[in-house]
C-alpha cells in the first residue's frame, strides 16, 4: 500500500495495527504529513474514510496543505496519524515551509511540530486518538537528538499518554559491516526501531 518507491514510505502494518485498535468504520482518519498515501489505501481497506495533506501530494487524493494549518473544521477527525519528517535526513520537498528542512538540533523543528499537533488537536474530536511515528536523530559530530521522547512531551502538554511502542524495523543498511564498524569506533548504537506514541484526546 502507499506510492510504490515512495522514500520514507509508512509501513502498512503500523497504520493497520493503528485503526484496527483505535477506529470503527466509516470514522474519519487524517494524515497531514501523507506523503506516500499509505494511510488512505490502509484505511479504506478497513473501511474507514481517508483523508490526506502533504505540502508535496504525489497522488490526486492528497491534498496539499501545511500540517500546522489543515483546511478542515473542528473536531471532524476520528483519528490523526502522523509519519512526520525526523530532522532533515530525507529531501521531502523543495518548499521552505517544509519541516523537513528544519535540523532536529535546532529548535525550529520542535515548535513546528508542536504547531501540528496543535492543529491536530483542534480537528480531532474529544475521546479520540492520535498517533505519532518517529524516529531519533544521530549526525556525525553533532551527536544525538532524542526526537521520540521530545515529541512525546510536546504531545502529552495536550493529550493523555496512552501508549509508547518501539516498532521494530529491518534496514538493509544496519545489516552492512561498515554501519557496524563506523557505530563501534563513533562509540553510538545503531538503531533498528522507531517511536510509536498514541495519546487520547480528553473531552474539551
Amino acid at each position: 500500500m502507499g506510492t510504490p518507491g515512495y522514500e520514507g514510505r509508512t509501513p502498512a502494518w503500523v497504520v493497520w495495527n493503528l485503526l484496527e485498535r483505535y477506529t470503527r468504520e466509516e470514522d474519519l482518519v487524517v494524515d497531514p504529513f501523507c506523503g506516500g498515501g499509505t494511510t488512505l489505501d490502509v484505511a479504506r481497506d478497513l473501511g474507514r474514510r481517508g483523508l490526506g495533506y502533504d505540502l508535496r501530494p504525489v497522488r490526486d487524493d492528497v491534498f496539499r496543505a501545511d500540517a500546522r494549518e489543515l483546511p478542515l473544521e473542528d473536531g471532524k477527525a476520528d483519528f490523526v496519524f502522523m509519519d512526520p519528517p525526523y530532522s532533515t535526513h530525507v529531501e521531502y520537498s523543495d518548499d521552505p515551509n517544509c519541516i523537513g528542512k528544519l535540523s532536529a538540533f535546532d529548535e525550529a523543528y520542535f515548535e513546528a511540530m508542536d504547531a501540528a499537533f496543535a492543529e491536530a488537536d483542534r480537528i480531532l474530536r474529544d475521546r479520540r486518538y492520535i498517533a505519532v511515528y518517529v524516529s531519533d536523530s544521530f549526525e556525525k559530530k553533532r551527536g544525538f537528538v532524542p526526537i521520540g521522547a521530545r515529541l512525546s512531551a510536546l504531545l502529552a502538554a495536550r493529550f493523555r499518554p496512552i501508549d509508547h511502542v518501539a516498532v521494530v524495523r529491518g534496514n538493509r543498511k544496519l545489516e552492512k559491516p561498515a554501519f557496524h564498524r563506523a557505530a563501534a569506533e563513533g562509540n553510538f548504537f545503531l538503531r533498528g526501531f522507531q517511536h510509536l506514541l498514541v495519546f487520547k484526546k480528553e473531552q474539551g
